[in-house]
């Protein structure tokens, strides 16, 4: 069974009626609501995505406007994963693709045992709801609260990458399921924001350490028939954080909108 780390000490965490606790008595309460807390810089500082963007989110992916992508995302995860096999997925939201790919594995019976790791602990609640069979955690991708070489597949969605740790807690020979978005991705979404909108880059697929082995790409269009899906889609795109009110508000009037989704997921394995 795979087993988080203290994120004070690197010692396995046991989980001892509802308490984490490591070898050096460091302990980690498990929430009512079925995750554990190991982000150490706490405070009172709200990280990740809040209840706000979290809920916008469910909404959007619940109505199954990204479900192409997210069987993609399942074949792949599927056609890499062996029996018994050990899944982490960085950055994982509220598990909408985590859930799907626990699900599928399980009705092959190949035993899964997957680990979501998000710095947003409402987002990680949400997870929790979706699949209670999963092991989740509020943490870094940066400090990952998991021993080294554990894990056949790492997912990693639109999350911040970090090669030195995925590369760390990977088998040697596993696999990285990593996904970008293509140059017309929201393009529509974006013309309607900004006097001078721009087309996603798109760069080398080499990730050092890695051997990229399968590509695909995914492209679709969506049809957002009220201003709510359109602005549900908006709060989870990284341009929530990074555009002006002004030009938020210039949303507000639409109702209707046809968007371009372009997703390329890649296959890379640990050399």
């Amino acid at each position: 069974m795979i087993e988080f780390l203290c994120p004070v000490c690197n010692n396995p965490l046991r989980l001892i009626e509802n308490t984490y606790k490591c070898e050096k008595n460091h302990c980690f309460d498990r929430s009512k609501k079925g995750y554990v807390n190991l982000l150490l810089c706490k405070g009172g500082k709200l990280h990740g995505d809040d209840k706000t963007m979290v809920n916008a989110r469910t909404r959007f992916l619940d109505g199954g406007f990204y479900e192409n992508f997210r069987d993609e995302v399942c074949r792949l995860a599927v056609k890499y994963a062996p029996e018994n096999c050990r899944i982490l997925d960085c950055g994982c939201g509220e598990c909408y693709y985590t859930s799907e790919i626990y699900r599928q594995l399980e009705l092959m019976d190949k035993n899964p045992e997957i680990m979501g790791i998000d710095i947003s602990k409402d987002a990680i609640s949400a997870g929790f709801k979706r699949c209670k069979g999963l092991n989740l955690a509020v943490g870094s991708v940066f400090h990952l609260p998991c021993d080294s070489e554990k894990f056949d597949i790492l997912v990693t969605l639109f999350a911040p990458f970090c090669k030195e740790e995925y590369k760390r807690v990977l088998k040697n020979g596993g696999h990285l399921i990593m996904a970008i978005p293509l140059e017309n991705h929201l393009w529509e979404l974006k013309r309607e924001i900004y006097e001078k909108p721009y087309k996603n880059q798109v760069g080398s697929f080499e990730v050092e350490g890695f051997e990229l082995v399968e590509k695909s790409e995914i492209k679709n269009t969506i049809s957002l028939t009220s201003n709510q899906q359109i602005l549900d889609l908006f709060s989870m795109t990284p341009y929530y954080y990074k555009t002006s009110h002004e030009d938020r508000e210039k949303l507000n009037s639409i109702d209707r909108l046809d968007i371009q989704t372009e997703f390329m997921v890649l296959v890379y394995k640990k050399i």
